[in-house]
């Protein structure tokens, strides 16, 4: 039981990071009809923004700069690039942020080096926040789980309570109608990939002292995001928030199981047969096949319900 909750608690705090992350890139399509694979980019730098910003004038404050300064990158780079290439179609909006994903990699390795910098979780939470039995729970992963539900609690009021949300989702659907009313619909768009790309430099200030700060941290969350993503359904902000639960609990469960699928067939009745005991891949353990996981569950998703579980847009 202590281990249940304790794996439980951990794998919920896993997954609102993934949404926290997650969440960005789903605005950004659902408003722009771009797939930035440049996204976690912009979590790494989050993350290095707020080591700089906290060694110097510590954490609490990097907290609020970091994901502006990376807001703002992220505006200018839609401004400035990305507007211009969306006009010859989707693959040059791919090929662009593609190319963005490696330029920021190597601009943040030239700068902060490849080995990872001692970005620290701040004394303040550098504590228990409970004991369950014998096994303790820290308590900044209890302010990772606070943070991301105060995101997602921002995002709705934000989208449902207030003009700009409204404007917001009127340009989703009809943008040459919001124009004719006068709204900037492309002053909009810079906006809301900002906005996209503050998140994800949230996610990477709450995420980099939690696990490590390093340029590879990029590669190691960005595909992760898009199954997110596809699995709740492109442009669906409910759809992400409950596929990366599915998918942060999927993960920490399994990494902690060290018993092989043959075992596990074996508990539901399959008989071990020299045959089956000779198979590879039936004598890896679940926590050794717990990095493709969620690579299944995309594709078990794609076969039974291709537009994801809450999928309310093609791409």
């Amino acid at each position: 039981m202590e281990f249940t909750l304790i794996t439980l608690l951990n794998g919920l705090s896993y997954g609102l990071l993934l949404f926290m992350l997650s969440a960005g890139l789903t605005l950004i399509f659902s408003m722009m009809g771009v797939l930035n694979f440049a996204h976690a980019s912009f979590y790494m730098l989050g993350a290095y923004f707020a080591y700089a910003i906290s060694s110097r004038i510590g954490y609490w404050p990097a907290l609020f700069i970091a994901p502006l300064l990376t807001g703002l990158l992220g505006a200018l780079v839609e401004r400035h690039a990305l507007r211009a290439v969306r006009r010859h179609g989707h693959l040059g909006e791919l090929l662009f942020t593609f190319g963005l994903s490696f330029l920021l990699v190597e601009l943040v390795q030239l700068v902060w080096g490849r080995a990872p910098v001692p970005y620290p979780v701040p004394a303040a939470l550098d504590r228990p926040l409970f004991t369950l039995y014998s096994t303790t729970f820290p308590a900044y992963r209890g302010f990772m789980m606070l943070v991301a539900l105060l995101m997602l609690l921002a995002i709705y009021l934000l989208l449902r309570k207030t003009r700009i949300g409204l404007v917001i989702q009127a340009a989703l659907t009809h943008p040459h109608m919001v124009e004719a009313l006068g709204h900037d619909v492309p002053r909009v768009s810079m906006l809301v990939f900002g906005g996209g790309c503050a998140l994800a430099g949230l996610a990477g200030v709450i995420g980099g002292n939690a696990f490590v700060t390093e340029p590879a941290m990029a590669a190691a969350l960005g595909s992760i995001i898009f199954v997110v993503v596809v699995v709740g359904g492109l442009g669906s902000l409910a759809g992400a928030f409950i596929a990366s639960l599915m998918i942060g609990v999927l993960q920490t469960f399994s990494v902690t199981l060290d018993f092989s699928l043959l075992g596990l067939l074996g508990a539901f009745g399959v008989e071990a047969t020299p045959a089956l005991a000779q198979q590879r891949l039936l004598n890896l353990s679940i926590a050794q096949l717990a990095p493709i996981l969620p690579y299944l569950l995309l594709v078990l998703v794609l076969l039974l319900r291709p537009r994801g579980l809450l999928g309310v847009r093609e791409g």
